[in-house]
């Protein structure tokens, strides 16, 4: 049981700071990942810069997911619930634009100055946790697009199903927490969990070692 997002991110941070790293740049995934990856960033005395995927929610229940699309457009779907809930291609493409438009404005909104090139680098992808992990999957992929030289996914909580799905695509999985079985939540790993708002995420952003700024 972690107290909230920062004393996640702390802990983390010890477990990653026991790592040899080169050149290592820390990607969070806002908004939840933001606080845990300033502590990492912190730690590790990295650059800190946002990957910003974002679940493709179910038409009818918007709360679930049937996969996530990042900011390059990658596309990472649940095949079975996909084809379970019927959704054609046409349907799917929709669904992605509406939610890329989600993301362009918080990549304008969070932007503080040019994104970091992570090529010949080694990228630690941060959140909150996982889920179902498709929306961690699309940032990773997207990442590795740009030439890193390794992709580690570092979360506090996650079901094991999630991180055995991460370890088909990323270099390494570090969680402090793995569910073994049972009904996963996030939000039961924290004795404080709150909804953050835009406001939380610049205000820690602007405590953390970040791509310099806009001249």
């Amino acid at each position: 049981m972690f107290k909230d997002r920062k004393d996640a991110g702390r802990k983390l941070s010890e477990r990653l700071a026991q790592e040899q790293w080169d050149q290592p740049v820390v990607f969070a995934i806002p908004r939840g990942g933001v606080p845990i990856g300033c502590e990492i960033a912190r730690k590790l005395r990295a650059p800190l810069d946002l990957i910003i995927p974002r679940k493709l929610p179910v038409p009818y229940n918007p709360e679930a997911g049937f996969g996530a699309v990042a900011p390059d457009g990658t596309i990472v779907l649940n095949d079975d619930l996909v084809s379970q809930i019927g959704l054609d291609q046409d349907e799917i493409n929709s669904i992605a634009m509406a939610v890329l438009d989600e993301v362009q404005r918080r990549i304008r909104e969070y932007r503080l100055g040019p994104p970091i090139d992570p090529k010949g680098r080694d990228v630690i992808v941060v959140d909150d946790g996982l889920a179902s992990g498709y929306t961690m999957i699309a940032a990773v992929r997207a990442l590795k697009k740009k030439g890193p030289k390794k992709v580690v996914v570092a979360v506090p909580c996650s079901p094991r199903t999630s991180v055995e799905r991460l370890e088909e695509e990323a270099d390494e999985v570090i969680c402090l927490a793995v569910q073994e079985q049972g009904s996963f939540a996030v939000a039961s790993y924290y004795q404080k969990f709150p909804d953050l708002s835009d406001g939380e995420v610049l205000a820690d952003l602007g405590t953390c070692t970040l791509v310099p700024p806009k001249s």
